[in-house]
């Protein structure tokens, strides 16, 4: 079995994190793990993605080819959109649906959201709003994992929140318990 995730977003939005989640997640359940990761202007506003190809068997390339991504996980619809010439003919999109507006020329809204909603497997929600909402406003993009780890199948539900506690585990137990709390709202919605 085999996954091919491609992450977008914008530099600050916690895009890397989710992929060290996922990669930890990974080792653990003693998947092979291949990544590559571009970060633009990753301190803050810049486009960030990463590849990520995980499976039970060996992987060769650390990239992902066009057409071959069987998920797109993205913090942003732009960004989300952007990458859609990597997604398979069956990849699903999982995207927040607030615009992170960095730009003067930005697309219009309505208009995003009505692309993405055009697409066949899509699920996004607006996340920063969730976190906000929950008293978690620095843990939206665990909340975005979350919905995106239904979708991964390779890694459980457990062993995702296994990875937070590892990787969060040197902030201290509040934010493991916040990230904890956010991946849950995002695998339940």
């Amino acid at each position: 079995m085999k996954k091919d995730i491609k992450l977008s977003g914008v530099g600050g939005q916690g895009i890397l994190s989710i992929a060290t989640v996922i990669a930890e997640a990974a080792t653990e359940a003693g998947l092979q793990l291949k990544q590559a990761e571009v970060h633009g202007m990753s301190q803050r506003g810049g486009d960030v993605q990463s590849d990520l190809r995980l499976s039970t068997e060996e992987i060769f390339s650390d990239q992902i080819s066009l057409g071959k991504a069987d998920l797109i996980i993205s913090m942003e619809p732009m960004e989300a959109l952007r990458y859609l010439s990597y997604l398979s003919k069956d990849g699903v999109i999982v995207t927040s649906s607030k615009p992170f507006v960095n730009i003067p020329n930005y697309p219009d809204e309505a208009a995003l959201l009505a692309e993405l909603d055009n697409m066949p497997h899509v699920a996004r929600l607006d996340i920063e709003e969730m976190a906000k909402d929950n008293g978690i406003p620095k843990s939206a993009n665990m909340i975005l994992l979350g919905m995106a780890t239904r979708y991964i199948e390779i890694i459980s539900a457990e062993q995702m929140k296994q990875a937070i506690r590892i990787i969060f585990n040197r902030k201290g137990e509040q934010v493991v318990s916040d990230n904890i709390k956010a991946f849950e709202l995002g695998f339940n919605h």
